[in-house]
């Protein structure tokens, strides 16, 4: 996936206010996407972009942080679009990496942080030790945490059994019914569906726990696969779940929306 050329605009993109009708659909929520990160998306990309998320009722946007330089181009980019926010996190594969945390008013969460035991030549202490470090700015600044997860669960409930004031949501959830059991029974968290889901045979949590991403450019839902996932495409995936839980999509808007408002205090 090739970055498009182009400069970023002076006047950027700013969601306008939506007119509310009285059959008008609860303006959705992406809760995590990598829309900031030049690699994937060029500046001019990106505002056609947020422009099609809303024309498809999408509201608010949170751009995830997975180091240092990367959590400071997802601060920069929500600082010129409005109801766009970040967070800053530095992924369980950058461990061992410098970082200084920053705040700024738009920062709404902590993450992506957490443990991945799925590629060979992982670094299991130098991870938890990272999280746990995450975990304590979570904690001392009041936010929510975004946790990836994959192939640790074990030692991720044995960390975060430390910190129970800690909130937040278990991002792209890829392991089995009884994982997810615990996540509904041990703790508060949200549950972040994609993508992922419309392909997969992974169990759905319930709706009061879950909130919706797309993990743009990354886990593109039916029936898009095969191109990059963007913003816009949160609703196909309230369709899907809709479809999957047999609720109507105007209650998935609102309680999906609800929790990730709740979550972020967006």
């Amino acid at each position: 996936m090739n970055a498009l050329g182009g400069e970023r605009k002076e006047n950027s993109f700013s969601f306008p206010r939506r007119r509310r009708a009285g059959n008008q659909s609860v303006g959705l929520v992406d809760t995590h996407c990598h829309l900031h990160d030049r690699e994937f998306f060029s500046a001019e990309e990106a505002e056609k972009m947020l422009a099609r998320a809303h024309e498809n009722g999408i509201e608010k946007i949170v751009c995830i942080g997975t180091n240092h330089e990367d959590s400071l181009a997802a601060r920069d980019f929500t600082e010129a679009h409005d109801n766009v926010y970040w967070t800053y996190g530095i992924h369980p594969e950058n461990a061992g990496e410098s970082y200084s945390f920053i705040k700024s008013p738009k920062l709404v969460a902590i993450g992506e942080v957490g443990l991945d035991y799925h590629y060979e030549g992982y670094d299991r202490d130098a991870q938890i030790k990272l999280f746990r470090e995450m975990l304590q700015l979570a904690k001392d600044n009041n936010l929510p945490v975004v946790f990836h997860v994959r192939e640790a669960f074990d030692d991720f409930f044995d960390v975060v059994k430390d910190f129970p004031e800690i909130r937040g949501v278990v991002h792209s959830f890829t392991d089995s019914k009884k994982v997810l059991k615990r996540i509904l029974e041990e703790t508060d968290f949200y549950v972040g569906v994609n993508g992922l889901a419309t392909y997969s045979t992974l169990p759905t949590p319930p709706l009061e726990r879950i909130i919706l991403e797309t993990d743009a450019p990354f886990l593109t839902p039916v029936p898009f696969r095969g191109i990059i996932n963007e913003c816009a495409y949160i609703r196909n995936i309230a369709e899907w779940l809709s479809e999957k839980l047999g609720v109507d999509l105007k209650t998935i808007e609102k309680e999906t929306t609800e929790n990730a408002k709740r979550l972020y205090r967006i």
